[in-house]
C-alpha cells in the first residue's frame, strides 16, 4: 500500500489555501511539504500538526491506495 494525500491538496484549494501558507501555519519545514507533495512516508506528529491546523481528521487529508499490480492477463487476439 502506498499513502496518497491528494485529499490535503485538495482540501487546500478549496480552502484557498497554498502549500506555503500550510508549511508556515503548522510550523513545517520545506523538506516536510516536499514529502507530502511527493507522496512520501511522514511522521504520526506531522498528520496531527496537518488536521489540526485545518481542524479536519486524518481520513480528510490522505488515504491508503494499493500498488499498481502488474496486469497478467494475455490479450486473446
Amino acid at each position: 500500500m502506498k499513502v496518497s494525500y491528494k485529499k490535503l491538496w485538495k482540501l487546500l484549494i478549496d480552502r484557498d489555501m497554498k502549500k506555503k501558507d500550510l508549511q508556515l501555519a503548522a510550523g513545517l519545514s520545506s523538506a516536510t511539504i516536499a514529502k507530502l507533495s511527493n507522496h512520501e512516508n511522514v511522521s504520526m506528529d506531522v498528520l496531527i500538526k496537518v488536521c489540526t491546523i485545518l481542524e479536519v481528521d486524518i481520513g480528510d487529508i490522505m488515504e491508503l491506495v494499493p500498488n499498481a499490480q502488474p496486469d497478467t492477463k494475455q490479450d486473446n487476439v
